[in-house]
């Protein structure tokens, strides 16, 4: 019986130190990959966002903004990529709402104008103000990311690349994508997202990220490299400019890693029939909408996951 005990004992101890090894091992990867990535984030922008205080209900809301990181280009600095994250901690339900850039509604202190440029008058907090006020959504956090940094994580989480299935040819800065199913490194897959010079435009842009995001959450569901993951979530975090705290980021993540995230849900704002073409406005050819009707479809969305 001694014997025995003296095993069990062992056994137990054995047990206790693996998992002491590799939890230590995380940790100082995670905090090794988050500081070296850390010193390349510019928060400035963004660092007087305050968001909307959480529900009961155990949802997260996120402002997600595409950055192409340059302040001086023709759009001054405007969003690139607009998009809203909903996820139910309760029933691990992912939705995503697509904004169109060109969406034309009104600016506090700005006036009317397209809903990216929101972001270069007053970063995050003036986008989600936006958000607040013309489709009564509201915002608990916000992340940013330049698109350079964004084609490093997709090319680091997924180095055999993404597959997916590309809907038409297209050419943009250089990368030539040709139709049906294909694996894309980071920088393919960001100008598969980004292409919108073609009849569709903005449209058809959208559709595209809402294919990309849905690819990522079911490759990710999948499998990634576990070996590595602590100091790739500790570059991710250190990347992106954001204020998600630590907590959500590592629940969250654990349940993609356990997949048991649902089938990701995805709305495109304006809706359909909610909006017109106008061509005459001191901002250009935009988006002019029916705020209303817009609110309604999200309310619905989010609550049921009725999308378009």
């Amino acid at each position: 019986m001694n014997k025995l005990w003296k095993w069990l004992v062992t056994g137990i101890l054995s047990f206790v130190l693996v998992g002491m090894m590799i939890f230590c091992y995380s940790v100082i990867s995670f905090h090794k990959g988050k500081r070296q990535s850390q010193t390349q984030v510019n928060t400035k922008k963004n660092e007087s966002f305050s968001g909307d205080e959480r529900t009961e209900t155990g949802e997260i809301t996120i402002l997600l903004i595409g950055d192409d990181g340059r302040d001086e280009d023709e759009d001054g600095g405007r969003a690139d990529t607009l998009m809203v994250a909903n996820y139910n901690t309760a029933t691990k339900e992912p939705k995503v709402l697509s904004i169109m850039r060109d969406a034309y509604v009104d600016v506090p202190g700005v006036g009317m104008d397209k809903i990216n440029a929101a972001y270069a008058y007053g970063g995050a907090g003036l986008t989600k103000d936006v958000l607040n006020e013309t489709f009564g959504l509201p915002i608990n956090y916000y992340a940013a990311i330049d698109f350079n940094i964004f084609t490093k994580l997709i090319d680091d989480f997924f180095p055999d690349g993404v597959q997916v299935n590309a809907e038409t040819a297209l050419e943009l800065d250089g990368v030539e994508i040709e139709p049906g199913e294909q694996i894309m490194d980071g920088n393919t897959l960001l100008q598969y997202a980004r292409f919108r010079m073609d009849e569709e435009g903005d449209f058809g842009r959208v559709r595209r990220q809402q294919q990309v995001a849905d690819c990522l959450i079911k490759q990710a569901k999948s499998g990634l490299p576990i070996t590595q993951l602590p100091r790739l979530l500790g570059e991710a975090i250190g990347y992106v400019d954001t204020d998600v705290p630590y907590d959500i980021l590592l629940d969250v993540g654990k349940n993609f890693l356990f997949g048991q995230i649902k089938e990701l849900q995805t709305l495109s704002v304006p809706v359909e029939g909610s909006w017109s073409f106008n061509d005459y406005t001191p901002s250009g050819s935009v988006l002019e909408i029916d705020a209303w009707e817009n609110r309604l479809a999200i309310e619905a969305f989010l609550a049921n996951g009725e999308g378009q």
